[in-house]
């Protein structure tokens, strides 16, 4: 099954983790802090990466910004904190998914499988489609779906992996009212938890990724989002 680095500064927390991996029949590394989190990655091959922020020797974010320099591996972070600025930080470094502390280790997993299954895609569900793309406003808002690009007056735009998975869902599901339950559960892959902050952060990035075309994104009250174009 898959291998798994835990990296916290708490021996209770890696335990716990540990604890419901190896029920899942997972392997689990764990690190200490930041620095020996950066040097297993070096050193060793894993599948997922689960860290924690407030750490030792090296924060989360830099020990993730250290390991985004060699490797695209999937990181999930954790934070006791769970404020917005951490969210929009650690998305924007790369990482995959953000989970509060205290979290419930069921639900990690969860996390963890689905993260995994979008990783690790049969050759059947990778095989190359047809081009695709969709013009909007007359081709100042381009987007290649099958390449995976975006374009805004001919000029590229980066976003995070999350952030075209987002943005390619609602492309292709546009002028629909998307419930929040529905975007999580079909972008990220599971079920819905209650925890909006992570879809939120994400449309927020969105949003800004695209410019003067933000506002295509309409939020509907109490229900979600709908991209309009």
């Amino acid at each position: 099954m898959y291998s798994i680095l835990v990296a916290d500064d708490e021996a209770r927390i890696r335990s716990i983790i540990k604890k419901y991996a190896e029920f899942e029949g997972y392997t689990v590394t764990e690190a200490a802090d930041g620095m020996e989190a950066v040097h297993l990655c070096r050193n060793n091959e894993f599948d997922i990466v689960i860290m924690d922020i407030m750490m030792p020797e090296l924060d989360g974010f830099s020990a993730c910004r250290e390991i985004r320099k060699t490797s695209g591996i999937p990181i999930i972070m954790l934070s006791a904190r769970g404020e917005e600025y951490d969210r929009i930080n650690g998305f924007e470094l790369g990482i995959d998914d953000y989970v509060v502390k205290p979290f419930s280790p069921k639900e990690l997993m969860l996390r963890i499988e689905a993260i995994m299954k979008r990783v690790r895609k049969t050759p059947k569900e990778n095989e190359k489609k047809e081009n695709v793309v969709i013009n909007i406003d007359g081709g100042g808002l381009s987007a290649d779906v099958t390449a995976r690009l975006v374009f805004i007056d001919g000029e590229r735009i980066d976003m995070s992996p999350k952030e075209y998975d987002l943005f390619f869902y609602m492309l292709e599901n546009r002028n629909i009212a998307l419930s929040r339950e529905k975007l999580i559960s079909d972008v990220w892959g599971y079920d819905f938890y209650g925890d909006v902050r992570t879809l939120d952060t994400h449309i927020k990035l969105l949003r800004k990724s695209l410019g003067r075309y933000a506002s295509l994104i309409v939020t509907l009250r109490g229900v979600g989002y709908r991209f309009e174009g």
